[in-house]
C-alpha cells in the first residue's frame, strides 16, 4: 500500500471519528436539555361526582387559572365560559387562597351587559396543592326579599302614622272645642273618616300578608261570579252614590271560577272601589264577564284619570299611587292593586291593565273556571262506574 493510500484512509477515519463524536456530543445535549414531564393536576374522580349533583355553582381551576371543572349552575350563572372564569372578583379571590392557602368567603355582585346584577356569596378553598375550588350562592332572591321586607315596614310605618296622628290631632282639637258643638260634630265627622281609614289600611296589609307567599290553594271551591260582582258592586254603591256614578255590571251570566270565593271578592271590589275613586263625577263604572278557553275574564272599565305608560309597570307596587295628591281625598291605601295580584297569583290566573292617559281605564282579572257540566259528568261516570261494578257483584252471587 503507497503512502497516498494510506493517507487517504487515515483522513476518512479521522473524519467518522469526529462524526461519531459530534454525534455523541448532539445527542447528550438534547437529553442533558430536556426538561422532565411535568404532571398535570387532574380532579379526582370522587369531586368530579360530588359537584355533579351540587344545586351551588361549584369551579374548580388549576394554578394556572383554567377551569378544569365547573358545574351546570355555574354556567348558568355566567360564571365561567369555556375554560375561563368571567368573574374578575372571583378570579382575585381565587389568587388570594393560591398564594396562602386560606380559606375565603365573601360576597360579590355580579353583573353582565344586558343582564339583571346578581348578588352572590363565594367560598373559596385549596383542594389540594395545585387546584382551588370555588363554591358559589347566588342570593338575588333572599336580597330582594329582604329589600321588600324593609321598603314594606317602612311604608307601613308611614302610612299607619298618618291616620293616627290625624285622630291626635282631632282629638286635641275636640277637647279645645268642648264648648262649641258644632266644632266638635265637625272635628268628631273627621275622627270617623281618619279611623275608617285607619281600618281599611290594617285590614289590607293583613289580607296582603296572608296572600304573600303565592302559595296554590289547599281547598279551592266552585264560587259564583255573578254573587261575587253583586257583592263589589254594593260595597261601593255609598261612594258610587256620592259621586253620582253609574256602575253598570253585563256579560255573560252563571260563571263560576275555582278558588277562593273570599279572596275572589277581595280583588274584584279593589278593582271596583278603584274604577269608582278614580273616576270623574256623573261617569260611569262597568263590570263584564265573559269564558274564554277554560278562563274566567272579569274586566272593571273606568273613565277615570288614567295611568301614565311609564307607570302602569308599577302600579301593583305596594302603596304605589299614581297621582298622590289624590290619595287623601279617595281614601286609597295604595295595596288595593297588590291584593288583585296576589290573589291572581294563588289562584293560577293573571291580571292585566290597558289605559290611555286622561281617557280612563281597563283591568282584566283572568282566573280558572269551574265547569259544573264537566263535574257532574266526572261525578255521573264515578256512580256509573259504582253501579256496575255492584251490578257485576250480584250477579256473581250464588
Amino acid at each position: 500500500m503507497d503512502a497516498t493510500t494510506q493517507a487517504f484512509l487515515a483522513a476518512l477515519l479521522g473524519a467518522v471519528v469526529a462524526g461519531s463524536a459530534a454525534l455523541a456530543w448532539h445527542i447528550s445535549e438534547r437529553q442533558q436539555s430536556r426538561m422532565p414531564a411535568v404532571e398535570q393536576p387532574v380532579v379526582p374522580p370522587e369531586v368530579a361526582t360530588v359537584l355533579s349533583v351540587l344545586r351551588s355553582s361549584a369551579v374548580i381551576v388549576d394554578d394556572d387559572d383554567t377551569v378544569l371543572k365547573a358545574s351546570a349552575p355555574a354556567y348558568a350563572l355566567g360564571l365561567v365560559r369555556g375554560t375561563s372564569l368571567l368573574s374578575t372578583d372571583l378570579a382575585d379571590l381565587v389568587h388570594q387562597v393560591r398564594r396562602d392557602g386560606q380559606i375565603r368567603e365573601t360576597e360579590l355582585v355580579m353583573s353582565r351587559a344586558g343582564v339583571p346584577a346578581r348578588h352572590v356569596t363565594a367560598r373559596v378553598a385549596p383542594l389540594g396543592s395545585r387546584l382551588v375550588l370555588a363554591l358559589v350562592e347566588d342570593r338575588t332572591r333572599e336580597r330582594r326579599v329582604e329589600a321588600v321586607r324593609r321598603d314594606f315596614v317602612a311604608n307601613v310605618s308611614h302610612e299607619l302614622k298618618t291616620p293616627v296622628g290625624a285622630i291626635r290631632v282631632l282629638a286635641d282639637a275636640v277637647s279645645d272645642a268642648a264648648e262649641d258643638p258644632e266644632a266638635v260634630r265637625r272635628f268628631a265627622g273627621r275622627m270617623l273618616t281618619e279611623s275608617e281609614r285607619l281600618t281599611q289600611l290594617v285590614q289590607q296589609i293583613i289580607e296582603l300578608s296572608r296572600l304573600q307567599g303565592d302559595e296554590p290553594l289547599e281547598a279551592p271551591v266552585a264560587v259564583d261570579v255573578d254573587k261575587v260582582i253583586a257583592t263589589a258592586v254594593d260595597t261601593s254603591a255609598i261612594d258610587a252614590d256620592e259621586k253620582h256614578i253609574t256602575v253598570i255590571s253585563g256579560g255573560t251570566k252563571g260563571l263560576q271560577v275555582f278558588g277562593n270565593e273570599e279572596q275572589v271578592l277581595a280583588a274584584v271590589a279593589n278593582l271596583v272601589s278603584n274604577a269608582v275613586a278614580y273616576s270623574d263625577p256623573g261617569s260611569s263604572v262597568s263590570v263584564s264577564t265573559r269564558a274564554d278557553q277554560g278562563a274566567v275574564e272579569i274586566s272593571v272599565v273606568d273613565q277615570g284619570i288614567g295611568i301614565p305608560q311609564e307607570e302602569i309597570d308599577r302600579i301593583f307596587e305596594r302603596f304605589y299611587r299614581v297621582d298622590p295628591a289624590r290619595h287623601r281625598s279617595t281614601g286609597g291605601t295604595g295595596l288595593g292593586l297588590s291584593i288583585v295580584k296576589h290573589v291572581a297569583a294563588t289562584h293560577g290566573g293573571e291580571v292585566r291593565v290597558w289605559s290611555v292617559e286622561g281617557q280612563g281605564s281597563t283591568f282584566t282579572l283572568t282566573l280558572p273556571e269551574h265547569l259544573p257540566a264537566r263535574a257532574d259528568q266526572a261525578v255521573a261516570t264515578a256512580a256509573g262506574s259504582d253501579k256496575t261494578s255492584s251490578d257485576k257483584t250480584r250477579e256473581e252471587r250464588p
